[in-house]
């Protein structure tokens, strides 16, 4: 069973440690929060000026860069608890299966899509005191919808597929290298299958693309990160066996 309490207590550990970075508290805020925002959302916008808030570039940059900080990130929540020989401490402590699993999840997925909060709310605050011109300069209301809802499940597949080979890997560094080698799979088989389509398949998903409605094929992409998600959640939930953990 999820124990709401027991996962806030993960979570708040886990940020804890991510945002101090074991204790590091200078170096941890300004790696994992500081530079990401003042790049993105200062530096960029400054640049940019009232033209960053329609680029179609704001939000791509903001649904994949928490995917990729996620990533890296989640590697370190159970094959870091290795190196640092607490796995065994916190596996024998009275908190559910579930509750730590989720809590853990919870705490980068809160990370990275927090980032994407913070950077596209300064970044509106940039260019609204830069390149003000007598009118609030604010993102489309179905862009700024979309990005917010394709960040927080591209953060979640992140979170989830990131504990899925953290369980598995010996070392932090080990998942870091298996993280890397999954995300280059991906691009590659990506390319891969979309060569060797049936070339009927090709023109229905060229049909579909260009007859489809904007909110239809944001909604459909939603749909298909979101299911893919749940099975990498499913897929954790299943390696997660505290004796096997504790054994291995």
């Amino acid at each position: 069973m999820i124990d709401l309490g027991d996962v806030r207590t993960i979570v708040w550990k886990e940020l804890k440690e991510l945002l101090l970075q074991r204790g590091t508290t200078r170096r941890g805020v300004l790696a994992s929060i500081i530079v990401p925002l003042v790049m993105l959302g200062i530096f960029i916008p400054l640049q940019e000026g009232a033209r960053w808030v329609q680029s179609p570039m704001t939000p791509l940059v903001w649904i994949v860069v928490p995917v990729f900080l996620v990533a890296t990130m989640i590697c370190d929540s159970f094959a870091g608890e290795r190196d640092r020989r607490t796995l065994e401490t916190l596996l024998a402590s009275r908190l559910s299966d579930q509750s730590i699993l989720f809590g853990k999840i919870a705490a980068y997925v809160m990370y990275g899509w927090g980032l994407t909060l913070l950077g596209l709310t300064l970044g509106l605050i940039t260019v609204n005191v830069t390149a003000w011109h007598g009118e609030l300069l604010l993102f489309p209301l179905r862009s700024i919808a979309f990005t917010l809802a394709m960040s927080l499940l591209g953060a979640g597949f992140a979170g989830t597929g990131g504990v899925l080979i953290s369980l598995r890997a010996a070392t932090a560094r080990q998942a870091q290298q298996t993280m890397s080698w999954v995300f280059m799979g991906l691009m590659f088989a990506g390319g891969i299958i979309g060569s060797k389509l049936p070339a009927t398949w090709k023109v229905a998903a060229a049909q579909y693309l260009a007859g489809g409605t904007l909110v239809k094929l944001a909604l459909t992409a939603l749909l298909i990160v979101a299911a893919i998600d749940v099975v990498l959640a499913l897929a954790a939930m299943a390696r997660f066996q505290r004796s096997k953990l504790i054994l291995d």
